[in-house]
This record gives C-alpha cells, sequence and structure tokens, in this order.
C-alpha cells in the first residue's frame, strides 16, 4: 500500500471518529456549560491517551522536541473546539460542520504559504471556489433575503485554527513520534480551559460522566489516526477529503436531533467540496 493511499484511510477513519465525537458534544451542550464540555473532553483525551501509550509501550513519551509548538498546536485544537462546541448550542450539527469545510481550503493555501508544498493556479483556483461556498453557507442577505445566524460564523473561526492545528500537525510529524504528538494535544488546551471551571463547573450525573468520557475517547482516537494520516501522505491532499463528513454530520443531524440540512447548507458544502476536488486533484507533470 502506497504511503498516500494509507494516509487517505487514515483520514477517512478519523472523519468517522469526529462526527461520533461531534453528536456526543451536541448532547452535551443541552445539559452542560460549553467551557465544562471542552475541558473534560481533552481532560478524558489525555488519560485515555495516556493509558494506551502505557499499556502499549511501557512508558510515556512526554519529552518533545518541538513543546513550543506542541502547545501551539494545542491550543488551536482548544480555539476550534470552543467555537465549534459554542455554534453546537445554537445551530443544526449539519449547518456547523458545513462551514467548518472551509478547513480544508485554508489548510491547502497554509500548506503553500507555511510548508512550502506546491499548489499551482488551478489549486489556487479550487481555493477561491471552496471559499464561494463558504459565503454560500453562511446564507448571506442578497441570496437568502434574511440575516444569517451570527452563530454560523463561529465555525468560520473553528475552520481557520483547526487548518493551523492541521499545519503544524504536519510539521510535528517530522519532528515528534506520534505517541508524543497525540499525548500533548490535549496538555495545553486542558490547562488553559482549567481556568474557567471555578466559575461555570455543575456536577455531571452517571450518563453526563459517560458521554464525557467518550468525547475522548473518540477525540483521542481521531487524532491519533489524523497524525499518523499526516505523517503519511500531504496536507493539500488530505485536507479536501474531510468533505465526506458532510454524509455522515447530515445523517447525524437529521436522525438524533431532527434537524435536516436547508437548501443553502447543501448548496454552500457542494461548492466547498467541488474547490475541494480542484485542490485535490494531482497538477499534470510538465
Amino acid at each position: 500500500m502506497s504511503p498516500i493511499l494509507a494516509g487517505l484511510l487514515f483520514q477517512f477513519a478519523a472523519i468517522a471518529l469526529f462526527v461520533v465525537l461531534d453528536t456526543l458534544t451536541k448532547v452535551l451542550t443541552a445539559h452542560y456549560p460549553v467551557p465544562q464540555i471542552v475541558f473534560m473532553r481533552f481532560v478524558f483525551h489525555t488519560v485515555m491517551v495516556g493509558l494506551a501509550l502505557r499499556l502499549a509501550t511501557g512508558r510515556l513519551p512526554w519529552r518533545s522536541r518541538a513543546p513550543g509548538m506542541e502547545a501551539v498546536r494545542s491550543l488551536c485544537l482548544l480555539v476550534a473546539n470552543g467555537f465549534f462546541v459554542v455554534a453546537l448550542f445554537h445551530i443544526p450539527l449539519a449547518d456547523a460542520s458545513a462551514v467548518t469545510f472551509a478547513s480544508p481550503i485554508f489548510t491547502a493555501a497554509l500548506a503553500a504559504l507555511v510548508l512550502g508544498e506546491t499548489v499551482g493556479r488551478r489549486r489556487w483556483a479550487g481555493i477561491a471556489i471552496g471559499l464561494v461556498g463558504v459565503m454560500v453557507a453562511l446564507r448571506p442577505p442578497f441570496l437568502t433575503g434574511e440575516t444569517p445566524h451570527w452563530a454560523l460564523f463561529l465555525p468560520l473561526g473553528t475552520a481557520f485554527a483547526f487548518a493551523a492545528y492541521q499545519i503544524l500537525t504536519r510539521k510535528l510529524s517530522v519532528v515528534d513520534p506520534p505517541g508524543t504528538i497525540i499525548l500533548h494535544t490535549g496538555l495545553a488546551a486542558g490547562a488553559v480551559a482549567a481556568l474557567a471551571q471555578p466559575l461555570v463547573w455543575q456536577a455531571p450525573d452517571g450518563f453526563g460522566w459517560l458521554l464525557m468520557a467518550l468525547t475522548g475517547v473518540f477525540g483521542g482516537g481521531g487524532h491519533y489516526l489524523l497524525i499518523q494520516a499526516y505523517s503519511r501522505a500531504p496536507a493539500s491532499i488530505l485536507a479536501p477529503m474531510t468533505y465526506t463528513q458532510l454524509i455522515w454530520a447530515t445523517l447525524s443531524s437529521a436522525l438524533f436531533f431532527g434537524d435536516p440540512p436547508d437548501r443553502w447548507t447543501l448548496l454552500g458544502a457542494a461548492v466547498i467540496a467541488t474547490g475541494g476536488v480542484v485542490v485535490a486533484w494531482p497538477e499534470r507533470r510538465r
């Protein structure tokens, strides 16, 4: 199996776990404060990853060759999660997921600017198409005649923060081993989120503890698979595969919350995905 194909398979598996994570998070927003949900997700992420590494290798690979970059990457994930969880409290899961599809577009652009990956004129055109799709998904008044919900703009912040997270994952994959990277994923984020807990903490019941623990399991598993993917394939090729998430997010939104996506969400996601396909299509060799 080629490294790129292996990277794509890891990416698809990570996306499936992230949809489950988003569904559990949407359920939790009806009962607990957003800072508590985010904090507990990172706490359980760190605990589960630490136990898994300890059992698998007999040690905890804490030492990083780039601790500052690891911390920044973790904080990027904190910002991405914070914006997205707040959005889920106000808007359907499918709508929030559609806007976050801007992340692969941002990732492809940052891959060219930060990682030096080749992004030709056609891929830049794909990025532009994707951004048009984002505008449609945001429901501007000149298209819909209505004022868009303010929470629709939060996943846009999620998209950019997660794009930065993915780029840092790619850079760290050649500096630290996967175990070190996944162990550091929740450390800085959890430490910062802990500062808000004295102000917002609500004692969870048994079911709440279970759901919060599962967010750590699925989140940790998804990010481990993501690290494996980015250590095998270029970011500009992997990122557009995120669009397959729309299928599962739409099903989850409709089945579990009774919120099927409207035409603007579907149209915007379709345009964004078109741009992503253009970005992902291999450049013609000269």
